[in-house]
């Protein structure tokens, strides 16, 4: 599904240059549940926006389902972004003023076109279909959460980028957010990746990968 062979990345700093990511190197099987840890300013958070194509790497080499898309362009990288992955983010992303269903009917833009019915289906599946037509701020946290999820899924995606995807709820919410990634990942098939700081919550992946500055030093099974 990912493969990276010495990935860098550097960002330049006036005179001098910032080493983020020193020569990663990693395979993910398809379909396979990993989380990504490591203490602030490890790079996992750069990791993921290259996984995403949100960004470049600066040496290396990242090939998606086979593909080689590290040198693409941009133009490209959206293309794949829109059909392939489902982002879920800390902070929802989702726009105010549109309803859940609008919110996740944006998810389908780039991916073929709208399909009410689908986004009806997707928010079932997480729960929603009681929500369709609320706002964000008539939602709780992990309701918007639940809404996101629902996003990136109706694009029937290969692969789930999370980045703290539990960062703002309450363990409660956190841990319902967990059991539905989870139910997904096995009733689907979805490659996960997941960035988070909690231990508990990285048990629920099958693969813990630690990151400390910019380097893999650890590898373990949950």
């Amino acid at each position: 599904m990912i493969k990276l062979q010495n990935i860098t990345k550097v960002y330049p700093m006036g005179n001098r240059e910032l080493t983020v990511l020193k020569g990663i190197t990693l395979n993910i099987e398809k379909g396979e549940l990993v989380a990504i840890m490591g203490p602030s300013g490890s790079g996992k958070t750069t990791l993921l926006n290259l996984l995403g194509c949100l960004d470049k790497p600066t040496s290396g080499k990242y090939y998606l389902e086979g593909r080689e898309v590290s040198r693409l362009k941009s133009g490209e990288l959206a293309k794949i972004r829109g059909q392939k992955i489902g982002f879920i983010f800390q902070t929802f992303n989702l726009l105010s003023r549109l309803t859940a269903l609008a919110n996740v009917e944006l998810g389908m833009t780039y991916a073929g076109g709208i399909d009410r019915q689908r986004a009806i289906e997707a928010l079932a599946k997480v729960g929603l279909s009681e929500r369709v037509k609320h706002r964000p701020i008539e939602l709780s946290g992990g309701e918007q959460q639940r809404v996101a999820i629902a996003r990136a899924l109706v694009k029937n995606p290969s692969l789930f980028l999370a980045d703290e995807p539990t960062g703002q709820l309450d363990s409660h919410s956190g841990e319902e957010i967990i059991s539905i990634l989870t139910s997904l990942h096995a009733e689907q098939g979805i490659t996960v990746l997941m960035v988070t700081h909690d231990a508990n919550i990285a048990s629920h992946c099958q693969r813990i990968i630690q990151l400390k500055d910019g380097e893999i030093v650890a590898e373990e099974s949950a």
